[in-house]
Order: structure tokens, then sequence, then C-alpha cells
């Protein structure tokens, strides 16, 4: 696995654990780790979803999305989750979220992103506006092709 660090991310969300995240051996179950992604994910593309006829006309949805666990985690902690866009395609924009807490990393998710028309119900081309709005947040430009 490549050396991610929390400098490597301009967009970070502070996430709590919570009772409920546990699992029978005490530790953050493995599938809240998904729910950090998307809450780390959601919060970096709010701006996007404020606009008329997102989710409606156009908007994104998630095609896949994978887990790294690095390291046990236990409750209470206060998370930090970065979040990026690796890189930009056609349709579609490749994600990573690192998860660390304090300054430990102790998962990293990556995910592909389609941007879809919801009316045609298939995938679409990422807006300019939208690879630009990215362009602009991202410490370590994405890969474009």
């Amino acid at each position: 696995m490549e050396n991610i660090q929390l400098s490597d991310f301009a967009h970070i969300v502070r996430i709590p654990t919570r009772w409920s995240d546990l699992d029978a051996l005490g530790h953050v179950n493995n599938a809240k780790f998904f729910t950090f992604d998307e809450d780390a994910r959601l919060s970096y593309f709010k701006e996007q979803m404020d606009k008329p006829g997102f989710w409606k006309e156009q908007g994104m949805i998630l095609a896949n999305i994978s887990c790294d666990f690095i390291a046990q985690l236990h409750h209470p902690a206060d998370l930090q989750a970065g979040f990026r866009v690796v890189s930009i395609g056609r349709s579609s924009l490749k994600t990573m979220a690192g998860i660390f807490n304090g300054s430990t990393l102790v998962a990293a998710t990556r995910a592909t992103i389609v941007w879809f028309d919801y009316n045609n119900q298939k995938s679409m081309a990422v807006p300019e506006d939208v690879r630009q709005w990215i362009r602009a947040r991202e410490k370590i430009a994405p890969i474009e092709g």
C-alpha cells in the first residue's frame, strides 16, 4: 500500500465513532468504514449536490467501493477522514478516502463514481464545470484521461 498521509487531502471531515459502531469484539465494525467514506464523499460533493437538478437530471452514482483495513479501531475515537478525487475519466471519477485516528491511518477506501444522466438512465461525460471544480480543490492534481 502506498504511503497515505492526512496532508494529501484538501477535504477533511471529522467523524466521531459511536457505541453502535462496535462489533462483538469491541472493534469498530468493518462495514462502518463504508459509511465513513460516504460521509466524507457527500461532504466533498455538497456544493455540487446543492445545484438544481442534481439527483433528478444528473449527478453521481457509486459503481464500486473497496476498503483496506490497516489498523484496529476501538471506540471512542475522533476520526479524520480525508477525501480526494484521484482520477477523472470520461464519465467516471476514482476516489480515495484515508481514515485516520490521530496520525494513524486505520483504513483506506477506494471507489469509482459514475456521472449519471437520470433522465436517460445511463452514464454521461463528467461536465467540464465539475472537472474544473475538482481540479481547483485538490492538493494533488487528479490524473486525467
